[in-house]
Parts: structure tokens; C-alpha cells; sequence
């Protein structure tokens, strides 16, 4: 009896171990899916609501912007800056990038540019970090500063 007990006792062991080593759901995206978070990201500034820009963003993101020294921490933070970023107008244009893509992350990094209405341009490099929260991606964290050097 004292023998089952134990032989009992490991295969649990083995079956609860197999269970904590076992991976999370994966959920990998194709390069096109990536690309078009940014064209999503891009049409919610299209629609100049700064709510509907800071829907993309995941409710702990980090956003490191291109035309303010604060950084946006929660969604009012973000929602402020997007209000006055949206009064430009901003229409924004992928000049290059490179995307890395992990089990449910991954990273958009390049350079891009934004027209404004007035038809003033800034070119900035950014990085968008992505990840997956178990129904769609959103930003996790996105960092854009304005080109050093003036071309």
C-alpha cells in the first residue's frame, strides 16, 4: 500500500510540474498584422478624438511622446496630450521599420512622419511595443522623439 501511495504521489508531482512548465497560450501575429496596428493607431488620429487614440493603448502603457517633455502614464495623461497633439491635425507616414515578433508581443521600430494641416512636417523615430491581452493587440508602450539632425 505504502508503494501505491508514493507512485500516487509522483505521478501527481509529475502532472502538476508538466502543468507550471507548460507555456501560456500563444497568440503570434504575421508582420501584416503588426503593420496594420499602426494604420489602426494612424485612423483613430484621423478622427481627431483623443479618446479613440488612447483606446489603443493598453491601460498600464507607457507613451514617451514626440512634442511633449511628459511622460503619459495613464489614460487621462495620454487623452491630455492627445487633445492638443490632434488640434495639428496630424497625419502620420511610415518612412521605415522593423518589426520583431514574439509570443503575444512585439515591436514596430523605425522612423515616420507627420504632416499637419498647415503643411509643416516632423520626422520622428519611434518604437511600438505591442502586446497581446487576450482579445486584441494593443500598445504597450510607444516612445517617438523628433529627429536630432535636420536633413
Amino acid at each position: 500500500m505504502r508503494l501505491a501511495h508514493k507512485a500516487m504521489a509522483v505521478t501527481l508531482f509529475c502532472l502538476s510540474s508538466a502543468a507550471i512548465a507548460s507555456p501560456a497560450i500563444c497568440h503570434k501575429a504575421e508582420k501584416q498584422d503588426i503593420e496594420n496596428l499602426f494604420e489602426r493607431w494612424n485612423k483613430s488620429l484621423q478622427t481627431g478624438d483623443a479618446h479613440k487614440v488612447a483606446a489603443n493603448y493598453l491601460s498600464d502603457s507607457v507613451l514617451l511622446p514626440t512634442v511633449s517633455n511628459k511622460v503619459r502614464l495613464t489614460e487621462a495623461e495620454r487623452v491630455d496630450y492627445f487633445e492638443h497633439f490632434l488640434e495639428k491635425k496630424p497625419q502620420g507616414k511610415i518612412d521605415s521599420r522593423t518589426i520583431h515578433i514574439d509570443c503575444n508581443t512585439a515591436m514596430d521600430n523605425g522612423t515616420y512622419t507627420f504632416t499637419f494641416a498647415d503643411k509643416t512636417q516632423v520626422s520622428a523615430r519611434y518604437s511600438f511595443t505591442y502586446r497581446w491581452d487576450g482579445n486584441e493587440w494593443l500598445i504597450s508602450s510607444h516612445h517617438s522623439s523628433a529627429m536630432p539632425e535636420k536633413v
